[in-house]
């Protein structure tokens, strides 16, 4: 991994988040030396996509913090959270929200558990645990579609607080790409779609959104 590589993560988070701090700075640039190494040992990113994980895993993750932002103290749930996305990039923006990470397969916590305590992250708690088994409650529930929206609904909805302090109502914020038609049909809950290609310009996001499922 390049100095050239490392700086090239670091100028996209400024492009589109430009009042991130030099610590933050940092933290992003480490990410992708650190995901190589460790996708060398467990495969948590296709070994063909990890040189795209700048946008198509950082990036992506924080296409959340362009619908809402996260207040200082409140408590955030990723589930299926892989190799921590969107948990990871999450938690190095907003530094001050508690992160919980779950996966019910443990050697993709290892690495969560590693990256984070490698790049100094205070904020985020990664367990092995299936989402219907997590017990607590969250001001948001965050994925990058692990499953269709109904079945996941299902695992999450009773895990939101009731209580809202942020500039939107408490609930889901999942991450999906395509034609999400027949899968909202499906859940037949209120929604809004977000489209990151109008707060992004990379190719990559053309088709990707963030519903949003209020609870």
């Amino acid at each position: 991994m390049t100095q050239s590589s490392q700086t090239e993560i670091s100028n996209l988070i400024l492009r589109y988040f430009p009042n991130v701090t030099a610590t933050q700075q940092q933290q992003f640039s480490q990410l992708l030396p650190l995901y190589r190494d460790w996708n060398a040992k467990i495969n948590v990113i296709s070994r063909k996509d990890i040189d795209n994980l700048a946008v198509n895993h950082v990036l992506h993750s924080l296409g959340i913090a362009k619908f809402v932002s996260f207040n200082p103290g409140a408590d955030i749930l990723d589930v299926g959270t892989g190799g921590g996305f969107p948990g990871i990039p999450l938690a190095i923006l907003f530094p001050q929200t508690r992160f919980h990470l779950v996966d019910s397969i443990g050697k993709k916590i290892t690495v969560v558990k590693n990256v984070a305590d490698a790049i100094g992250l205070k904020n985020v708690r990664a367990e092995q645990i299936r989402a219907e088994q997590i017990k607590g409650e969250y001001d948001f529930i965050v994925s990058r579609a692990v499953t269709r929206l109904k079945e996941f609904y299902g695992w999450v909805h009773r895990k939101v607080k009731k209580q809202s302090t942020h500039s939107v109502y408490n609930g889901i914020l999942y991450l999906k790409g395509g034609d999400l038609s027949e899968e909202l049909s499906e859940l037949g809950k209120p929604h809004q779609l977000f489209d990151l290609s109008s707060v992004f310009t990379e190719e990559f996001f053309e088709t990707k959104k963030v519903v949003y499922i209020p609870l």
